[in-house]
């Protein structure tokens, strides 16, 4: 089993409903995630959008990363995803951050993700799951969160507390 980490975003829609949604998608397949509160920020790049809800959740599979990569991205369609423009507003985001110590990269698939030392929105949920976790290839994430101090998030609540739930 490995243990890997899996950022989630939305900024369309019921956003709440959406990131709830999709933690229920995977939860379905027979994975048990763990999942960090719900952050808002603001877009990073592309057209004017609306924020972000973002969280960070936790599993342990056996799959292998292409596997759980393409289950991600059929999630997404289910949720009408379509990968047309970059950095551009969205339903549901789900991107595969960490594959255990691995490091990949192939076309389809760069692990650790390629920009997650550069969000804050990613480093404060994940931070909550693993707060001494060391990314491969780099350094630990308490470092990597200072780095990114200046960007503005903001923690909103229990993921199963009254924000799902309402």
């Amino acid at each position: 089993m490995v243990k890997v980490y899996i950022g989630l975003g939305s900024n369309l829609g019921d956003s709440r409903a959406i990131l709830r949604a999709a933690y229920d998608a995977v939860a379905f397949l027979g994975f048990n995630p763990r999942i960090s509160t719900l952050y808002r920020s603001s877009p990073i790049g592309g057209p004017s959008q609306p924020p972000y809800l973002n969280a960070v959740m936790s599993l342990e599979t056996s799959w292998r990363p292409e596997q759980l990569l393409q289950m991600l991205h059929r999630i997404e369609e289910r949720f009408g995803r379509h990968r047309r423009e970059r950095w551009g507003a969205r339903r549901l985001d789900l991107d595969l951050l960490l594959y255990g110590n691995r490091m990949i990269a192939t076309p389809d698939l760069v692990v650790p993700h390629p920009r997650m030392l550069e969000r804050r929105f990613v480093l404060e949920p994940l931070a909550e799951l693993a707060p001494d976790l060391v990314i491969p290839g780099n350094h630990g994430l308490q470092q990597a969160l200072r780095e990114v101090s200046h960007q503005e998030v903001e923690r909103i609540h229990d993921p199963f507390g009254t924000l799902w739930n309402d």
